[in-house]
């Protein structure tokens, strides 16, 4: 038997909202599912095909730019690998041994990727200050420029599509890939002028010094994305902003005297919210039960695939702590 459905609200592209399902036994929409894994085999597939093509103008070149952007590509394709099967662990339901879904597999997949970028940077700038004491021309820029159009053209529609995924999911997964790529297009172009500098215009010193500001880009990618994976791992408040929305959407509701005690984390595309909901204290159990779960309705329609938790209390019986924030 499938999973009951919910539904919840989204926006699209366009800045139309829709109501999409969300599946009462992952917490996903379906479409959302469908988005993340397609994001994933496209960017293996990029990875693989600009592999081949970089790899082989670098070894008739032998251009430490090109050997950057190569260097990165072969990252990516790992990373991206990583990130099919991290998208495929956090899409997971929840279990008995991970009641709170398995989510937390995208940060770590950031984190991992992280590694391998650094790593790379590290050894393109090595490469590019031994070029630096050791200029060498480089040839075949032709051949290159061509192979460095065709990865932008690539480049550009797997960016513009994880563009769409993460507007629509919020994968960090997803976002980390895209943040590879979208440094891709700026290397790209930094290979294609250090190709005509150094190979059209004689300045051997162009290339390795390219290398070298595409290593630093790498690297720059890398540390937003250990950031954001951090963020989610340390379990990390909403913006003032989102908080402030679901704050307006609770109190709203015209039997609801106040609410304190919000608190807000997420795990990879899911979003957990959680907060105490002040009520009148003379109403009976049943009342709360039923303003607790129209509360509940209206946050998540506006978060959709969110599990928001409620707990009421009598109004003006609540205790103070550090961490309220109401």
């Amino acid at each position: 038997m499938s999973a009951p459905e919910i539904a919840g609200e989204a926006t699209d592209a366009t800045g139309t909202k829709k109501e999409i399902p969300v599946t009462a036994e992952t917490g996903v929409a379906p479409e959302y599912e469908r988005l993340m894994r397609r994001a994933t085999l496209a960017a293996v597939a990029v990875a693989l095909v600009l592999i081949g093509l970089k790899g082989a103008v670098y070894w008739a070149t032998g251009s430490i730019a090109m050997l950057g952007t190569l260097t990165d590509s072969l990252l990516d394709g790992a990373a991206s690998l990583l990130n099919l099967f991290a998208v495929r662990a956090s899409l997971a339901p929840a279990d008995l041994e991970h009641r709170f879904g398995h989510g937390k597999a995208e940060a770590l997949a950031g984190l991992g990727q992280s590694i391998f970028i650094f790593g790379s940077a590290g050894y393109i700038t090595f490469e590019a200050i031994s070029r630096l004491m050791n200029p060498e021309p480089v040839d075949y820029s032709g051949a290159g420029i061509v192979v460095v159009v065709i990865a932008i053209g690539l480049t550009l529609a797997l960016v513009a599509y994880q563009r769409h995924v993460v507007s629509q999911t919020r994968s960090l997964a997803i976002e980390a890939d895209s943040i590879h790529y979208r440094g891709d297009l700026l290397m790209n172009l930094s290979v294609i002028a250090a190709l005509v500098l150094s190979g059209y215009l004689g300045l051997h010193w162009a290339d390795p010094v390219f290398g070298i500001l595409i290593a630093a880009l790498i690297a720059w990618s890398a540390a937003k994305i250990v950031m954001n994976a951090f963020n989610q791992l340390m379990d990390r408040e909403f913006s003032e902003d989102e908080r402030e929305h679901i704050k307006d959407i609770v109190r709203q509701h015209s039997e609801v005297v106040n609410l304190h005690e919000l608190r807000t984390r997420t795990s990879g595309i899911y979003s957990f919210i959680q907060f105490h909901l002040e009520l009148d204290g003379e109403m009976t159990l049943a009342e709360a039960h039923r303003i607790s779960d129209e509360v509940e309705e209206d946050v998540m329609a506006a978060f959709p695939g969110s599990e928001v938790i409620i707990h009421q209390d009598p109004a003006g019986s609540e205790k103070l702590t550090r961490f309220q924030r109401a």
